[in-house]
């Protein structure tokens, strides 16, 4: 059964194209076994000056829970331009692929994973749009705060160290999870100069 979902926002694509988006992704299944479902998302966008911005999102859901997830971005150049988007994404997904198998390996050297992929499962992301949000929050003088977005977000226990993979499967500065240690909500984020960072909310 096919489970590759192709979703367009303000771009059309040709048949050829569609044809080598569905060939380019069928090969993830023989890379990484298990796939729940593949969803492309590729839209366009108007600029203001100069030439318009396709972009490529690859979102995969592994069987057991996991979810990987690599975007792509480039000026439109001619109607070839959204397939080099779509093999550099895909290019970036087998790179996080790669690096998720890797550090499995790893563990199992080392010592017995005791976290199985369903217990990474936890929560759909927070969209790019979260920091651009943020900055165009109202000016201080407004009188009523506004609310530009309510997400609900799902969430699985974890330790540290699964939810750092699971935020660089899907290429994101912050991660919302459950702490599993500390019985609650904590945000890990990378640090600028290198690293990450947790906040751990306390009420006061």
């Amino acid at each position: 059964m096919d489970t590759i979902t192709i979703n367009l926002h303000n771009v059309k694509i040709s048949p050829h194209i569609e044809t080598f988006i569905h060939e380019k992704l069928g090969k993830l299944h023989r890379y990484l076994p298990n796939i729940a479902s593949i969803t492309v998302d590729i839209s366009q966008q108007k600029a203001n000056r100069g030439p318009d911005i396709v972009s490529t999102q690859i979102t995969i859901r592994h069987k057991r829970g996991a979810i990987f997830r690599a975007e792509e971005k480039a000026a439109v150049i001619d109607h070839n331009t959204i397939k080099i988007v779509v093999n550099d994404a895909v290019e970036k997904m087998y790179r996080r692929i790669t690096r998720f198998k890797g550090k499995r390996k790893d563990r199992r050297e080392r010592n017995p994973y005791k976290a199985t992929l369903e217990e990474l499962a936890m929560l759909e992301e927070m969209d790019d749009t979260f920091e651009m949000e943020i900055n165009e929050a109202p000016d201080a003088e407004q009188q009523e705060p506004l609310i530009y977005r309510r997400k609900v977000i799902e969430v699985a226990p974890m330790t540290e160290e699964e939810a750092i993979e699971q935020m660089e499967l899907l290429g994101h500065s912050f991660f919302v999870f459950f702490h599993a240690d500390r019985q609650r909500v904590n945000v890990l984020y990378k640090r600028a100069n290198g690293g990450y960072g947790v906040l751990d909310p306390k009420i006061s």
